[in-house]
């Protein structure tokens, strides 16, 4: 019988409404287990691992990204898949960290939470745990059918470098506009086989050094030059700059030159689109053809959440910022449709 282990770090799956006080507050994996007896009708062995200190999603860290890493790779030969319970807030970075994290990944990772306490009465946690345990369950010939880093949530199986929570009160919370889904749970099912990564046939390889040297330039009309240059001159080495549209911004020469400073200071600068579908096209409009000359990279159709966790990735995998900026452009894990 196959193996899967769940990895419990905390989230509202794992809540329940305290009498006294009316908040919510953090329960154990066996308060959990009590909550979804058909666990034990599943056809896999569960193996558990809870932090010992169940934190809320808005507290993670890359410091936890690496110890989750480092859990997989210590377990990955004696189990067939892993099960993470994240809460939703954060849950597309650390699924995003942990896709470029795990090279070579061969068996499923799979993201899960809910939108209500496990303990609730309408509560999507049952479904969304059972599920997310059977697609880390599923074979085809002896392979996993999803050997990628996935979140699944309401019926949805998604690429996690590819989605982002766009919805704090449904139980619809995700979606990936740029990207197919990869399964969809029903009476029964199915896989969207196109759809999913394939791995290569080589070692599992853990990456742990992140570094969090970034910073975040929003645009917006009338942003001032002072705004501008607070952040391109902070102490940081890489820049995601969310533009308008395809990835246009600003003509003025004080923005083009503020920009120019920047990369040739060695930091690098990642163009990615404020909208959700669609992808930044450096060069196709006047207002992002200076962009390209001066050398910012084009981050085509990725999140913003998977174009934080790359720069931190390769930030940490290299000194060369143009080493930086090639990769940042290339699809490494399926986070970007290069167009």
């Amino acid at each position: 019988m196959s193996q899967i282990l769940i990895i419990y770090t905390g989230g509202t799956i794992g809540m329940m409404t305290d009498p006294v006080t009316k908040v919510l507050k953090p329960i154990n994996f066996e308060q959990i287990m009590d909550n979804v007896p058909e666990l034990e009708k599943l056809n896999c062995k569960i193996k558990v691992h809870s932090f010992e200190e169940i934190i809320d999603s808005s507290n993670m860290n890359p410091e936890i990204w690496s110890e989750l890493a480092g859990l997989i790779e210590s377990n990955y030969d004696d189990v067939d898949g892993f099960v993470i319970l994240h809460g939703s807030d954060t849950m597309a970075y650390t699924a995003s960290a942990l896709s470029f994290m795990l090279e070579n990944l061969a068996k499923p990772v799979i993201f899960t939470g809910s939108q209500l306490p496990i303990s609730a009465i309408r509560t999507d946690a049952k479904e969304n745990l059972m599920t997310a345990i059977e697609i880390a369950n599923a074979k085809k010939n002896d392979r996993a059918r999803v050997p990628e880093v996935c979140i699944y949530f309401d019926y949805k199986l998604f690429r996690g470098n590819r989605s982002f929570k766009y919805n704090s009160s449904k139980f619809e919370a995700f979606r990936s506009p740029n990207y197919p889904i990869l399964a969809e749970s029903g009476v029964h099912l199915r896989f969207s086989v196109n759809d999913i990564r394939q791995p290569v046939d080589a070692p599992l390889i853990k990456h742990k050094n992140l570094v969090n040297e970034v910073a975040v330039l929003k645009l917006y009309p009338g942003i001032s030059p002072k705004v501008v240059e607070a952040i391109l001159s902070a102490d940081v080495r890489g820049i995601v700059m969310e533009t308008f549209g395809a990835g246009n911004t600003t003509t003025d020469q004080w923005f083009i030159d503020l920009l120019k400073g920047a990369i040739d200071s060695g930091k690098v600068i990642l163009d990615i689109s404020q909208c959700k579908v669609g992808t930044v096209e450096l060069g196709r409009y006047e207002t992002s053809k200076h962009l390209k000359e001066i050398g910012v990279a084009n981050g085509y159709d990725m999140t913003f959440e998977a174009a934080v966790t790359k720069m931190m990735y390769l930030l940490g995998q290299f000194d060369d910022p143009k080493e930086v900026k090639r990769l940042l452009e290339v699809d490494l894990r399926g986070e970007l449709t290069v167009s």
